[in-house]
């Protein structure tokens, strides 16, 4: 053994016996449901029995192994509640993937089919994982010493009124875009996003970054209270059960969109209300972002050349679905030539939009697909389910049917997302992005590196693509 493994060894420890008693409490919440929805017999057939007892006994303590594995991997991370909830929903999914989908029907001779009906069927496990994941890295946050402080910094008056006012814009924002009937659309969701606007920053850092990460962390914050409301607490109230089937989520599915913008608005207003009030009162003006400037201008450029590639991939992917004449709709104009020469205008917009929200965000090939992917999800919600039909003079396109029909659109969104972030990436290494000398840029480059991956934006990353391989699951 090194000497670095033996150094870093009692830290190893820690963060196992630590992840070990947060997954107890993650264990507790799931288990809690799988006894609700009669699960847990199906567990006990791994000890060769049926009795729902055994089955919470062996329940738990494999929650506590995987949690002690997720604390194995948090150890290493920025301990703070805000940045582990992400790595935990990731995680609870993978282990639903490698547990509930692989391994259990490996154990207990069950044929192993990896199908859409046999993930349907394994639904309200998925929304049991995600819990387990986010309880887990909240209690693993809450026993370490920087996340307990972090939580109390969090809880300031300042962060917590900006959240609120960010929740009233975006609940107003929303109602008056859908006007009459948005009831039927957004549901509890406006009196639901004070709740999310106090409960943002309890999740936020504290730390300026920038729109476009912002807008993914908001994006993930809807999802998590989507699950939370549309289809944990309503059911519970309304019917006295987890609305977690198939059926029950297809249906709750018409709010996801509202969720997911609602969530990504939060987050985008409250970091320009944070920008705002830097602006206004801080006086060293080093603590202040630089002006958009020469190398800004470039950066535009970049995004439109980047936006063309990516729109290039994702048309061809349109014209095999003949949904490029529906585009050329929007100025009026018929016909796939016209819908083609739309679609790369909107692709080279979203690109400058991209340049503007992620400048110098791409530190490596990696960060740049992971940054693009999820951008390109964020814009299938906006653009395809929402603005697409409310802009031909139709209502946005939120059910499940048409979330399911709309799947072709979603994988040439994330295609255009991974080509865009790809294109700009490569395009932004070609210079200077950091402000500093050039003989000091790979330094900067592999300390920002390192900062985003002791955070949260890989979690992000994958838990958009997480929820993209999700949706025909839930609507199919």
């Amino acid at each position: 053994m090194t000497a670095e493994a033996v150094r870093r060894a009692p830290g190893l420890l820690r963060g196992a016996g630590t992840g070990g008693v947060a997954g107890l409490a993650g264990g507790l919440v799931l288990g809690a449901a799988m006894r609700s929805l009669g699960m847990l017999p199906a567990v006990a057939v791994l000890a060769g029995s049926g009795s729902p007892g055994v089955g919470f006994a062996l329940h738990m303590a494999i929650s506590v192994l995987v949690g002690a594995g997720f604390g194995l991997l948090a150890v290493r991370q920025r301990i703070r509640s805000s940045e582990l909830v992400f790595w935990g929903l990731a995680y609870g999914v993978f282990w639903w993937f490698l547990g509930t989908l692989t391994l259990l029907p490996l154990l207990t001779g069950v044929q192993m089919t990896w199908s859409l009906e046999s993930a349907q069927a394994a639904l309200p496990s998925l929304l049991g994982h995600l819990y387990y994941g986010a309880v887990t890295a909240v209690g693993f946050a809450l026993l370490h010493p920087d996340g307990r402080f972090a939580v109390r910094d969090h809880l300031r008056p300042k962060p917590l009124l900006r959240g609120l006012i960010a929740a009233g814009i975006v609940a107003g924002v929303l109602v008056l875009a859908f006007g009459v009937g948005a009831g039927a659309r957004l549901g509890w969701l406006p009196a639901v996003a004070v709740c999310m606007g106090v409960g943002y920053p309890l999740v936020f850092t504290g730390r300026p970054e920038g729109t476009g990460p912002a807008l993914v962390r908001g994006t993930a914050y809807g999802f998590l209270w989507w699950i939370a409301v549309e289809s944990t607490l309503l059911p519970l109230v309304e019917d006295g059960a987890l609305g977690w089937s198939q059926p029950a989520v297809a249906e709750a599915t018409a709010r996801l969109p509202a969720y997911l913008l609602a969530g990504a608005g939060i987050a985008a207003v409250f970091g320009w209300l944070g920008s705002l009030a830097r602006g206004l009162f801080v006086d060293d003006v080093r603590l202040l972002h630089h002006g958009i400037g020469t190398r800004g201008l470039r950066a535009v450029g970049y995004g439109a050349l980047a936006g063309l590639a990516g729109g290039v991939v994702f048309g061809f992917l349109w014209g095999s679905v003949d949904v490029l004449p529906t585009v050329a709709r929007l100025v009026g104009a018929r016909g796939a030539v016209a819908g083609w020469v739309v679609h790369l205008v909107i692709a080279q917009i979203i690109g400058v939009s991209y340049a503007l929200f992620f400048r110098g965000r791409s530190y490596d090939l990696v960060s740049g697909v992971g940054w693009g992917l999820s951008y390109g999800f964020f814009w299938w919600v906006l653009g395809a389910l929402t603005l697409l039909p409310v802009l031909l003079g139709q209502p946005p396109r939120w059910s499940a049917a048409a979330i399911a029909a709309a799947f072709a659109s979603l994988v040439g969104h994330l295609a255009y997302g991974a080509a865009l972030g790809t294109v700009y990436a490569w395009l932004e290494h070609r210079e200077n992005p950091w402000w500093v000398a050039r003989s000091d840029i790979e330094a900067v480059r592999a300390t920002a590196r390192r900062e985003q991956i002791l955070g949260s934006a890989p979690a992000l990353w994958t838990l958009t693509v997480l929820i993209a391989l999700a949706v025909p699951v839930m609507v199919a």
